[in-house]
């Protein structure tokens, strides 16, 4: 940050200048020189710089560790946060269904959780048991798990996109012993009913599919109606260290992790939201995001829970009804992920995109290249970017605006919020260690892993990995910033300027994003191999000019060139949720593996679908006509054209 030496030779200087009997301030102005003259001035600038940005997110760090202090010694949970804002508010609107038009105020949603708590205490189930949730984003869905919360039951949200075996293997996994679906999920429930536990019980709720009632299903809705809605007489002992639901992560294991999320996370996410971004209880966000990810159920619904904000949402998002409901329903924050603000963009222009009242969208992934032309088509004053994992200790957020950036660290007071970025081998992602053993801290402008230190007595610090203690053991390394410590392994490279502000590089090892979702690379080469008869498969991402994330690929052997892509892609579409297909096939003689059979990626991610940097036949699938096109290089033009729409 600044030249060795340079305060300790500007401190030596004033005090051999002031033995010499000069006055105090001679001697000062002369120190300072020195500071200066030694490469201080880089400090001094950085100081100018930053510190209005930095002593407002040690406000907000503050301000969120005081609040959980207080939560804390009251013994207060999640629930018992909520049953406040109640009593404040009781006839304010919570959440609003976008597409239904259906409004919950807090009083009804309160009553409707209370009725879940009631007959799920009823029917038997204690705290610490969990109830998988598999329906879409709407009032219920929070109305179910904050109900389940109240019981002391452990909510285990599950991923609507998945299907057959990921599906199964979460519930097996996840030791639920009864399942929610919606009425909607009764086909994918259908498709797994085979493979779940004869005592794993069974409700629905909302509306049936062509198929009707699985057998063996109970009618959630009516149980409810004959539920009583009043508190419960008895609050279980749980406290903001315990246990509040399950989020299921795509990580290098393959298959969906089942990440913890106890009630201190829960508000501490959800905290650092509203304070570094300045909401207000006056706010109306819009939550089109997934419910089954921290995002849209923390981030967002976290401001109607702990706050009292009122939240629209909606199951899935829809570019073209996106600015009518903001207007519809007075919205000031909106959430997003980047490829939502690029669908945005792509619409036409249309009156309610500047009839609006939204000053605030919270999100990651928006590409610097499209963030002005967002700010400014949209009239959106504030860009609210930030990175972090459910499970991460380590989020970081942009609080000031500064294009292209996912947050910052502060450098006047580092140590203040114990994130690093540390060097890494970016193809194995193995740290890199020093003489000492310690990790090697990157310098500016140098890419780099980031860590954050753990420390399980700070709700700020804290990691309380996942279900499986293989998973958790594999986020943690030791003797990182000093002998014995343990930090938490974010899997991500970024990179830091000089002003402290970081930049999102990559989603490193096995897992990129596409569509909003983490696509796991060894989930889809299992199911390919499977459907090819144990076929050499690697999958990786792929970027693609103008769209956000990367685009899945699979390099298959194929070296009799008897492979039909579009018969393999009718197997696909059975088996995977549709942001894990991949988007581009590669098939070569054969695929190359490392001494050890590891599956060599380096080389095929370098050349991408670019077919000038190969002769292996190329595949495009084109999701207009639903099937695989070769790929030639006017095909390839037209992609990083943008005619062929991703």
């Amino acid at each position: 940050m600044r030249a060795p030496g340079a305060g300790t030779a500007s401190v030596v200087s004033l005090a051999l200048l002031w033995l010499l009997g000069l006055p105090w301030t001679w001697s000062a102005a002369a120190a300072l020189g020195v500071y200066v003259g030694s490469g201080g001035w880089r400090f001094l600038r950085i100081v100018c710089k930053t510190a209005r940005r930095d002593l407002f997110g040690l406000s907000v760090l503050i301000r969120v560790r005081l609040e959980l202090r207080r939560h804390q010694r009251a013994g207060h949970t999640i629930p018992r946060i909520f049953q406040a804002v109640v009593q404040r508010q009781p006839e304010r609107l919570a959440l609003v269904d976008a597409g239904t038009g259906e409004c919950w105020t807090f009083a009804q949603l309160d009553a409707y959780s209370n009725a879940v708590a009631n007959l799920f205490l009823q029917l038997g189930f204690v705290p610490g048991d969990v109830v998988a949730v598999f329906l879409e984003g709407r009032p219920e869905f929070v109305g179910l798990w904050l109900g389940l919360a109240k019981a002391g039951v452990e909510a285990a949200l599950l991923n609507v996109n998945l299907r057959r075996e990921p599906l199964a293997f979460c519930l097996g996994t996840s030791g639920a012993k009864a399942l929610i679906f919606g009425g909607e999920m009764a086909a994918a429930v259908a498709e797994v009913s085979g493979h779940l536990g004869k005592s794993l019980i069974k409700f629905c709720s909302g509306e049936f599919g062509p198929e009707g009632v699985l057998p063996d299903t109970h009618l959630l809705d009516l149980l409810l109606k004959e539920a009583s809605t009043a508190p419960l007489a008895q609050i279980p002992s749980k406290g903001m260290d315990d246990r509040l639901f399950y989020i299921y992560t795509s990580g290098t294991t393959g298959l969906p992790k089942a990440a913890i999320v106890v009630h201190s996370r829960y508000y501490r996410i959800a905290a650092f939201g509203h304070h570094a971004y300045c909401m207000q209880a006056a706010d109306v966000l819009y939550d089109c995001l997934p419910l089954y990810h921290s995002a849209g159920n923390i981030i967002g619904v976290g401001q109607c829970l702990i706050y009292g904000l009122t939240v629209v949402l909606r199951k899935k998002f829809s570019a073209s009804s996106f600015w009518d409901d903001c207007v519809k329903y007075n919205c000031t924050v909106v959430q997003y992920i980047g490829e939502i603000c690029r669908y945005l963009l792509k619409q036409p222009v249309r009156e309610a995109e500047r009839r609006h009242r939204v000053r605030l969208a919270v999100g990651n992934g928006l590409r610097p290249a499209i963030w002005e032309e967002f700010t400014q088509r949209f009239g959106v004053r504030q860009i609210g970017e930030f990175y972090g994992a459910t499970e991460c200790n380590c989020s970081i957020a942009n609080m000031d605006g500064k294009v292209g950036s996912c947050g910052f660290n502060s450098r006047i007071l580092p140590h203040v919020y114990p994130i690093q970025l540390v060097k890494v081998n970016e193809d194995t992602m193995e740290l890199l260690r020093d003489a000492q053993g310690l990790c090697i801290p990157c310098q500016a402008g140098e890419p780099g892993l980031l860590v954050g230190q753990i420390n399980q007595q700070d709700p700020l610090r804290r990691f309380d990995g996942y279900v499986s203690e293989s998973a958790t053991s594999k986020k943690i390394a030791h003797s990182v910033f000093s002998k014995g410590d343990s930090v938490y392994l974010s899997g991500d490279v970024l990179v830091m300027d000089e002003l402290g502000y970081m930049y999102f590089r990559d989603r490193s090892g096995d897992t990129f994003r596409w569509r909003g979702e983490n696509v796991s690379t060894t989930e889809v080469e299992g199911v390919l191999s499977r459907l090819l008869g144990q076929t050499d498969v690697a999958v990786y991402g792929v970027a693609v000019p103008g769209v956000e994330g990367k685009a899945g690929m699979a390099a298959i052997a194929d070296p009799q060139s008897l492979l039909d892509p579009n018969a393999m892609y009718q197997e696909l579409q059975k088996v995977l949720a549709p942001y894990a297909r991949p988007m581009f096939l590669r098939l070569l003689p054969q695929v190359d593996t490392t001494g050890t059979f590891k599956i060599q990626k380096t080389r095929l991610q370098r050349e991408g679908f670019d077919p000038r940097q190969t002769s292996d036949r190329l595949f495009f699938l084109d999701l207009k006509q639903g099937h695989y096109l070769p790929l030639n290089e006017a095909v390839y033009t037209r992609i990083c054209s943008g005619t062929f729409s991703l």
